[in-house]
């Protein structure tokens, strides 16, 4: 296959590194049904869309911390 036709979908090792995790960790979202993933044959393939997704819902919104007698305030 040449690049450019497989560049839209990831494997297991370049979606760890698009997120910037382990193998073990994606493989275990996966299992968990955590992330949305497509099987070709016996391989497990990711869109970035996907990905990015996936880490958008883990987003954290900052809030703003005030600090009084040495305890943060929310």
């Amino acid at each position: 296959m040449s690049g450019d036709m497989n560049a839209e979908y990831l494997t297991v090792e370049q979606a760890a590194e698009y997120l910037g995790t382990g193998v073990r960790f994606i493989r275990r979202i996966v299992a968990e049904r955590r992330v949305v993933f497509y099987k070709v044959g016996s391989y497990v393939r990711f869109k970035r869309s996907d990905l990015e997704a996936f880490a958008q819902a883990g987003r954290v919104e900052p809030i703003e911390v005030r600090w009084f007698g040495g305890k943060a305030v929310a």
